[in-house]
């Protein structure tokens, strides 16, 4: 399950979103703020019947879905609610059923002469929403989840938050990528535990794989780890991803299997753990890689982020 992209712009008196989203999730009817596989959800036999859709076949699903939908998107102009209508919807061809599809869908609605701020709300069932304000001097962006309503947005732009802000609203981001749905980062951070339960060499530990983590988080978002990929799916015919995700299970099963045959921590096992913080470090980047952190308060967004996976 991936955050919804949403792209928000005034064209000719409209407000507009264009939105990449999952549209299988939202037809199949998933709760994506419950789900974080939609393998494991009770409707996982209806989603991979419509992963197997041609793109105009669910293309025609979801805007007969759309009546539903809406009834979950809140759109207000200075608190005078407005009518979203659906616009377009272009879906991408089948390729491998077993990898999420994107989609795109675009919706507007008529702004009341004099409006000077809209408000936007998407609704709990749809997972989170990245909504990025465009074409604007300091542009809103947000992370809406569970429900939330968005700030303010001036339609004439100024509406970025601020560097505190920023870093206020990263924390739980962090958080949230280890709990709850930071299985591997858990295993690992246990794994560091088992051998060595007193406090202090326990917190240098963590510490150290949170460091790399970060480290290759923000250079993936700044975009200098893309070769890497490119060379991977040059040589290989594989995304990196491919790559990492065995690659950190092997981190976890690396760290069980030293524990039992060691009985204190070896020299080299800060080394170790610095080298397979970097790599689950890049395994959260393609998912951030999807939605990117924001431009203007790229540090104080990044170390929000680090304070709440440290916490």
């Amino acid at each position: 399950v991936l955050p919804s992209i949403a792209d928000m712009r005034v064209v000719d008196g409209d407000v507009t979103f264009e939105v990449r989203a999952n549209l299988e999730s939202f037809v199949a009817g998933i709760n994506l703020s419950e789900t974080a596989d939609t393998n494991e959800s009770a409707q996982a036999v209806t989603y991979d019947e419509l992963r197997a859709l041609p793109p105009e076949t669910l293309a025609a699903q979801f805007e007969a879905f759309w009546p539903q939908m809406v009834q979950g998107i809140t759109l207000s102009a200075d608190g005078t609610l407005l009518a979203p209508v659906l616009t377009s919807v272009n879906v991408d061809p089948v390729g491998d059923v077993e990898v999420v599809r994107s989609s795109i869908f675009t919706f507007s609605a008529a702004v009341p002469d004099g409006a000077e701020n809209v408000q936007m709300g998407w609704g709990p069932e749809f997972g989170v929403l990245v909504l990025r304000q465009m074409d604007v001097p300091a542009p809103y962006d947000g992370y809406l989840e569970a429900g939330a309503l968005s700030d303010l947005i001036p339609l004439a732009g100024g509406g970025q938050a601020t560097a505190m802000e920023t870093f206020i609203d990263y924390i739980p981001v962090g958080f949230d990528h280890i709990v709850p749905k930071g299985l591997d980062h858990i295993l690992f951070v246990l794994g560091l535990f088992f051998l060595a339960a007193r406090l202090r060499p326990l917190i240098l530990q963590v510490s150290l794989f949170t460091v790399a983590h970060t480290i290759t988080l923000a250079l993936a978002a700044l975009g200098y780890t893309q070769f890497v990929d490119d060379f991977t799916q040059a040589r290989f015919g594989i995304a990196f991803i491919d790559i990492v995700e065995p690659l950190i299970a092997l981190s976890i099963a690396y760290v069980a299997i030293e524990n039992i045959f060691m009985r204190r921590i070896s020299p080299w096992r800060p080394f170790v753990i610095f080298v397979f913080g970097l790599l689950h470090g890049l395994g959260f980047a393609s998912v951030l890689a999807e939605f990117g952190l924001p431009d203007e308060t790229f540090v104080a967004a990044l170390i929000g982020f680090y304070v709440g996976v440290e916490v």
